[in-house]
């Protein structure tokens, strides 16, 4: 089941939101340059290894919980990350603006990292990608357009079959199989499947409870979409930038 669309449209060019994933797309870009060696250092170095932050870490392994949030292990990896970013990102940036959206992303995105580091101290595999940060956008999408729904396609014999979910049905079941993926990680040694879910969860309940900080000021915005939080059709609702 994979989402391709909302039902909300955005009231504003989303700036950041477009800058985000064409910075992680130029990182991708320079990737593909390096051959396998490098790569790996270059993972290795600006990856969050969790063993490296343990102790007495240099400010530098500190610093591999902002840079990679835009290093991507792949084609899947960092169009599934960007296309989620660009589907849920422009309507939280939209309540937000451009400035308090990449302040909430960054943070979200060091809540995530930090999140897997701790609930994993032992791991020297590097961790990578921008869906930490991206699941601190869908935890924000999930509290502020509870009404929303999503036009999702479903593979059915080698034909695409779509049809509606709500937002909050589809996110919420998202966020339980991380947490479920999460908590079994936690039993079974190793990294499972490579996917670091604590990172997910941890993004998400960023997204969920910082989000507020970041909304823009009261003052006049626009009218409230019926799909969105706090809507009602009799009188009109507004926010500042």
């Amino acid at each position: 089941m994979f989402p391709i669309r909302d039902t909300i449209p955005s009231r504003y060019t989303p700036f950041a939101t477009v800058g985000l994933i064409s910075i992680n797309g130029a990182v991708f870009l320079y990737e593909l340059s390096l051959s396998p060696a490098e790569l790996m250092a270059f993972f290795q170095r600006y990856g969050v290894v969790p063993a490296a932050l343990r102790s007495g870490a240099p400010w530098g392994e500190w610093l591999s919980l902002l840079t990679s949030m835009f290093l991507h292990g792949g084609w899947f990896h960092i169009i599934a990350n960007m296309w989620a970013l660009w589907l849920f990102g422009d309507n939280v940036e939209d309540r937000m603006g451009i400035g308090r959206f990449l302040a909430f992303y960054l943070l979200t995105g060091l809540a995530a990292g930090a999140t897997h580091a701790v609930l994993n101290p032992n791991s020297t595999v590097p961790t990578v990608g921008a869906s930490g940060a991206v699941a601190g956008v869908m935890g924000a999408y999930f509290v502020l357009f509870p009404r929303s729904t999503l036009i999702v396609v479903v593979p059915f014999f080698f034909w695409p079959v779509l049809f509606e979910v709500p937002a909050v049905i589809y996110l919420l079941l998202w966020f339980l199989g991380e947490l479920f993926s999460g908590t079994l990680s936690l039993a079974v040694p190793g990294d499972v499947g490579g996917i670091a879910f604590w990172a997910h969860v941890g993004g998400f309940v960023a997204g969920v409870v910082l989000h507020p900080i970041f909304l823009r000021p009261r003052q006049v915005y626009r009218r409230w979409f019926a799909d969105e939080t706090h809507y009602h059709p009799e009188r009109w609702y507004w926010r500042e930038r």
